[in-house]
């Protein structure tokens, strides 16, 4: 594929880190773990677990503003706050939860509480949206997890990679 960045944004959702009660490490963890020269980084936010108003910024992006890649931290978890994965799945034209599956079985190789994580992964329009949870070390984790077959999967999403006929 040519020289293409993948048009990036990363959402942090967090009462606390809204209300700046929290310092946010997701997410400028996210931003220093996609490779520069695959990856373009163009919005950051930080959002409390506001359910329209996290639908609200993920069509923005992906109808307004064309992102390829939305990653989301934070707002998986049983919290009675915890809304990500609702938001996401709202805005949603397609699944794509095989990314949501990897996520959750490799991290079940690390910790049991890999099973109380809700995050999704799916797609609108041309854009793929995966919610990652909200600690640093899931993070980092779930990430390295998928990471290196986003590329292939954005390039079928938008067009830019054929089909390919084995892995």
């Amino acid at each position: 594929m040519e020289d293409y960045k993948w048009k990036t944004a990363v959402i942090t959702l967090s009462d606390k880190g809204y209300r700046g009660e929290r310092e946010d490490k997701s997410g400028p963890l996210i931003c220093e773990m996609l490779p520069e020269d695959s990856y373009s980084i163009e919005e950051t936010l930080l959002l409390p677990d506001e359910q329209e108003m996290i639908e609200k910024e993920l069509i923005r992006l992906c109808d307004d503003s064309h992102m390829d890649l939305i990653l989301t931290t934070g707002g998986t978890g049983f919290a009675q706050r915890d809304c990500t994965p609702e938001a996401t799945l709202h805005v949603a034209t397609r699944n794509a939860q095989g990314i949501a599956d990897a996520m959750r079985y490799c991290s079940l190789q690390v910790t049991p509480r890999a099973m109380l994580s809700r995050g999704v992964s799916v797609i609108r329009g041309k854009t793929l949206i995966i919610n990652l949870p909200g600690s640093t070390k899931a993070v980092r984790e779930n990430l390295s997890f998928i990471l290196s077959s986003l590329e292939h999967g954005l390039g079928i999403l938008t067009g830019r990679d054929g089909e390919c006929g084995g892995a």
